[in-house]
């Protein structure tokens, strides 16, 4: 009984702030079902033109012409870098609240337009290729970006308490501000895998599936 008691802290973090995770979630998969009808909303001239630079790029992976791995690897390690930190800035901020689900909605949108032009322009080639390009990194990361807004919207609701609610006179913030810290330096950490994921993996399973459609 005691095993039950002394729960994963994961998912007992999970269950107690389970409505925020449903409507971060739920504001994500909106970004994504969003991403994929733009697509359907191009003109067949944007369409064309999209698909012109995107071939090239896919000319270049065939031919092994992407850049060296440690430079994607920095380069994708700093994006979400920036991106996550972002999230955890306007957290701190009382007004940055609605900027948090505005961001990870532009996260969904930007993964279901990337997967919905593939499939619409390359239509079984352009599924393997997302699922080879898209998803990889994105299992990591997508979590990643969900868990940071949750912790963002958290503490934003509890600076909010602190303010405007005098029962959160006893409101222990040093002690929460320092989680919400650690919580970050868990999230960059578990960021370098994905960036490893997207410099060293995808690239060489996207050049297996071209070989496999061309």
């Amino acid at each position: 009984m005691k095993q039950i008691a002394l729960q994963n802290p994961v998912s007992r973090h999970i269950r107690e702030n389970s409505s925020i995770y449903a409507f971060v979630i739920a504001l994500f998969l909106m970004g994504v079902i969003f991403g994929a009808v733009i697509v359907n909303s191009l003109s067949i001239a944007q369409k064309e033109d999209l698909f012109f630079y995107l071939k090239q790029f896919f000319g270049q992976v065939s031919t092994g012409k992407l850049a060296a791995p440690e430079d994607l690897f920095r380069s994708s390690f700093l994006h979400n870098l920036k991106f996550l930190g972002l999230i955890w800035l306007l957290g701190i901020s009382i007004i940055g609240l609605p900027l948090i689900l505005v961001l990870l909605f532009l996260k969904g949108l930007v993964v279901g337009f990337s997967i919905g032009f593939l499939v619409n322009q390359m239509k079984w080639g352009g599924f393997l290729l997302s699922f080879v390009t898209v998803l990889p990194q994105n299992l990591l990361i997508i979590p990643l970006f969900i868990f940071t807004s949750v912790m963002a919207v958290m503490f934003s609701l509890n600076l909010i308490r602190k303010i405007f609610m005098k029962q959160a006179a006893h409101f222990a913030f040093f002690q929460l501000f320092l989680r919400y810290c650690t919580a970050l330096l868990a999230v960059f950490i578990a960021s370098l895998a994905a960036a490893c994921i997207e410099a060293y993996l995808s690239p060489q399973l996207m050049q297996a599936v071209m070989k496999m459609i061309h």
